[in-house]
């Protein structure tokens, strides 16, 4: 069976030649790429300010793992590993972001431009923050995950075992999250869309998969990255493309119109 999140990646990079594309030629996986440049090349141009929060973000994760990783762990343990509750929440940072992300790619092709922009943004924040951020911090700072019983700072770079930090499952919520509430900016959706991705950052300590810590070090860069991406995007978008459903025997995409 076909993977859900292959198949919405996979639609999205169709394009459609137009007329449009006669001067130049801008398609999604060009927006991809320049939003992966734009948010990985971010620190060479932040200011003083933004320095200091990542400064004193680093701090609070830091603080996290010396200080509340343990109790919090060893309080988790202690509750019924089987509340359905919490085996539905956590959810939200894998099967139920794409079935929400395909929701919105949906809409955006029988006519929403918004839920498409949602669904591209989703995309490619993910690519970066899940795909790129999330792996390679996991594979160079190797931490045991709880329910291997090593304590709160084993560290083993490069070993398979060993990706407890930062939480993959609570990047993706957050980055989902962050996307819709950006776009949007209602207070409810904001309420909402935060809040389920903290209970599922919640429920992946409550099963032992991960510290405290990991899953907040996740929220973190889920956040920025979703943010720094519809940003970028808007403008992108308000500048130079035009995203439009794509619709033909056989074939769901989308066509990118640039103007240059």
């Amino acid at each position: 069976m076909r993977n859900p999140i292959k198949s919405i990646i996979a639609a999205l990079l169709i394009t459609s030649s137009s007329s449009a594309f006669a001067e130049a030629s801008t398609s999604y996986p060009a927006m991809v790429w320049d939003d992966i440049t734009h948010v990985l090349s971010a620190p060479t141009r932040w200011e003083k300010n933004e320095w200091q929060t990542a400064g004193w973000s680093s701090l609070a994760v830091l603080g996290t793992v010396a200080v509340i990783d343990k109790p919090v762990r060893d309080y988790m343990v202690k509750q019924d590993q089987n509340n359905q509750a919490w085996l539905q929440v956590e959810k939200f940072g894998r099967e139920y972001a794409v079935g929400i992300t395909g929701a919105f790619f949906v809409a955006g092709l029988v006519g929403d431009e918004t839920s498409m922009h949602v669904a591209q943004d989703v995309v490619s924040a993910s690519i970066i923050s899940s795909a790129i951020i999330g792996v390679a911090t996991k594979t160079v700072v190797g931490r045991s995950r709880p329910l291997q019983n090593k304590g709160t700072t084993d560290f083993a770079p490069f070993t398979d075992m060993n990706s407890s930090f930062f939480s993959g499952h609570t990047t993706q919520a957050f980055t989902l999250a962050a996307v819709i509430s950006e776009t949007y900016d209602e207070t409810w959706i904001d309420v909402t869309a935060y809040g389920l991705a903290t209970l599922a950052g919640v429920a992946r300590t409550y099963h032992d998969k991960h510290f405290t810590s990991d899953v907040l070090a996740a929220a973190i860069v889920g956040t920025l990255v979703g943010k720094s991406v519809v940003a970028h995007n808007k403008d992108l978008r308000s500048n130079k493309l035009t995203v439009l459903p794509a619709l033909s025997q056989g074939m769901v995409g989308v066509q990118v119109a640039g103007r240059f």
